[in-house]
């Protein structure tokens, strides 16, 4: 999320002092990604050292206000007109969990799904509602219709970032369960105690009896399956 240049955008409709812009940043993304006005200051002042903003003045209140320069113009129609790099996809924790998951003696990765698929439904739900609030607040047309429509369109995303993550939940346990027959069970870390590291241990001798075999460690993925809420997409 780019604090920096939505504060720009904000500044380019005037004059603006640093928790009037928190407050309008919160209020045009329905408080999704919540800001402190240290955020807020620290990213203004940052910006003036840039000289994208400069402080013009205070209103009656005496709240030092900050204006936008050109260069501040500049750099925003630049970020408009920029598709948002995805290249460098961020790192989702979600998926790093499944991935570690995977194999892990200790994890039933079945579990993790459903608790996650449970989460995520709830939360579209809840946007869906939340939506819907929306919409009436747009079709009423008060003083504040271009914050709901701004909330509107961020509530969309997040409904249909959920109901994709919902998908791809449902189509990782169908592709495990495929899998299941294939994968061979997990195995121990080398590195777990009583285990004989690479470097420092010797060879049993003929005399010394054979170790008991340990018990294989249990594999999540080869356990019976519960149904799945959704086949693979």
């Amino acid at each position: 999320m780019s604090i920096r240049h939505g504060l720009l955008a904000l500044l380019e409709r005037g004059p603006r002092y640093g928790s009037q812009l928190r407050t309008e940043f919160e209020s045009r993304t329905g408080s999704t990604w919540p800001l402190n006005v240290g955020q807020v200051y620290t990213t203004l002042n940052r910006l003036e050292r840039d000289g994208m903003v400069v402080q013009g003045g205070q209103d009656e209140a005496g709240h030092a206000l900050y204006a936008i320069t050109d260069a501040g113009l500049a750099e925003l129609r630049t970020w408009f007109e920029k598709p948002v790099d995805r290249t460098s996809p961020a790192r989702d924790e979600l998926a790093i969990k499944l991935a570690m998951a995977v194999g892990a003696p200790c994890v039933d990765i079945r579990d993790v799904i459903q608790s996650q698929r449970r989460h995520t439904v709830k939360a579209m739900q809840d946007y869906t509602r939340l939506k819907a609030q929306a919409l009436v607040a747009v079709e009423s047309g008060g003083a504040r219709e271009r914050d709901d429509v701004a909330w509107l369109l961020v509530l969309e995303q997040l409904i249909f970032q959920t109901e994709a993550e919902a998908r791809w939940l449902d189509h990782c346990e169908a592709r495990l369960i495929r899998l299941s027959t294939t994968m061979p069970p997990a195995s121990p870390s080398a590195s777990a105690p009583g285990s004989a590291s690479a470097s420092g241990s010797a060879s049993p001798s003929a005399a010394d009896p054979a170790p008991d075999p340990a018990p294989a460690a249990p594999n999540p993925i080869t356990t019976t399956p519960a149904p799945a809420s959704g086949g693979a997409r």
